[in-house]
C-alpha cells in the first residue's frame, strides 16, 4: 500500500494557491465530508481512514468556518473490546426502535445513536465521566437522568437488565487513548473554509490554514471535561458505524500546544 507524502514546504505552498484561487467547484457530491475531500483531490492525496497522517507525518483536517457540525477525531470502540459492547450490550439491552424499523430495514431493526459528553447527562441518562484516579474515561448511566418522554423507553431497559449503572461501564484507558489520538493527530494542517451555491452547485472557498503542532493530551481531556469533545454511538442491529470522539466547531486550537496561522 503506498500512501501519499508531502513535505511541510510543499504543503504550504500549494495550499496557498488553493487559497488564492477563491471559489472552486465542489467535486464530491453532497456528503457532508465534501470540503475537505474536495481539497484532498486538489492536492492530490488519497483519502483513507488508516491511523496514520494523511499527508506524510501531518494530518490534514478542513471545517467550514460557517458550520455548527461536529468534526470527527477518530474513531475507538470502548474497552473491554472482547464484550463489543456497544452492538451485544448497549444495543440490545438499551436500544429502540429504528425509525426506519418495518420500511427500509426489518421491523425488529433496533438503534443506539447517543452523542454524550461529560458537561451534563443526554436525555436517555447517559453521560461521560473523566476518572483522573482510575486513568479511565467512563460512560455512565442513571435513570434518575432520563427525561420524561422516554418513560417507555426506560421501562423496557428495566424489564431487560434493570436500572443501575453500566455493568461493566464502557472505557478508555487514558494510555490507550493518548496513543490513539497522538498517533492519529500529533501534527494537523487545519483548513477553514466557506461554501456557496452558485447556478445550483455547491463552490469552496478556502480562507484560513493553521499549522498545529504536539497535540496536547491534557488539553484533549480538558475538551472532554469541558463538552467540546464528545463520544458518539452510531449503532443499528444491521450495522455498528463506529465509535467516534468529535471536537465541536471552533476548538481545535484548544489541543495543541503550537498554533501557527500560515495562509
Amino acid at each position: 500500500m503506498t500512501v501519499s507524502t508531502i513535505s511541510e514546504e510543499e504543503l504550504i505552498d500549494r495550499l496557498s494557491e488553493i487559497v488564492k484561487r477563491g471559489w472552486i467547484p465542489n467535486n464530491r457530491g453532497t456528503n457532508v465530508g465534501a470540503m475537505g475531500n474536495t481539497l484532498e483531490d486538489l492536492l492530490g492525496l488519497t483519502e483513507n481512514n488508516l491511523p496514520i497522517p494523511n499527508a506524510g507525518e501531518w494530518e490534514l483536517k478542513t471545517q467550514n468556518l460557517e458550520t455548527t457540525s461536529l468534526v470527527t477525531l477518530f474513531h475507538c470502540e470502548p474497552s473491554p473490546t472482547a464484550c463489543k459492547f456497544v452492538p451485544n450490550v448497549l444495543l440490545p439491552h438499551y436500544g429502540w426502535a429504528h425509525e426506519k424499523a418495518g420500511t427500509k430495514y426489518d421491523v425488529s431493526e433496533r438503534s443506539f445513536r447517543q452523542t454524550i459528553h461529560a458537561g451534563s447527562w443526554s436525555n436517555r441518562g447517559f453521560r461521560v465521566v473523566i476518572d483522573r484516579s482510575k486513568q479511565k474515561v467512563v460512560v455512565s448511566f442513571d435513570s434518575a437522568r432520563v427525561d420524561s418522554v422516554h418513560a417507555d423507553w426506560l421501562a423496557s431497559v428495566a424489564a431487560s437488565v434493570g436500572l443501575n449503572e453500566l455493568n461493566p461501564q464502557p472505557y478508555w484507558g487514558f494510555e490507550s487513548l493518548e496513543h490513539k489520538v497522538g498517533a492519529k493527530l500529533n501534527n494537523c494542517f487545519f483548513v477553514q473554509g466557506i461554501e456557496r451555491k452558485s447556478n445550483g452547485r455547491r463552490e469552496f472557498a478556502y480562507q484560513q490554514v493553521w499549522m498545529l503542532r504536539g497535540l496536547s493530551f491534557d488539553g484533549f481531556l480538558w475538551c472532554l471535561e469541558k463538552g467540546t469533545v464528545l463520544v458518539d454511538f452510531d449503532a443499528r442491529t444491521g450495522h455498528n458505524h463506529g465509535t467516534k470522539f468529535r471536537l465541536r466547531p471552533n476548538h481545535w486550537l484548544d489541543l495543541y500546544r503550537e498554533q501557527t496561522r500560515v495562509v
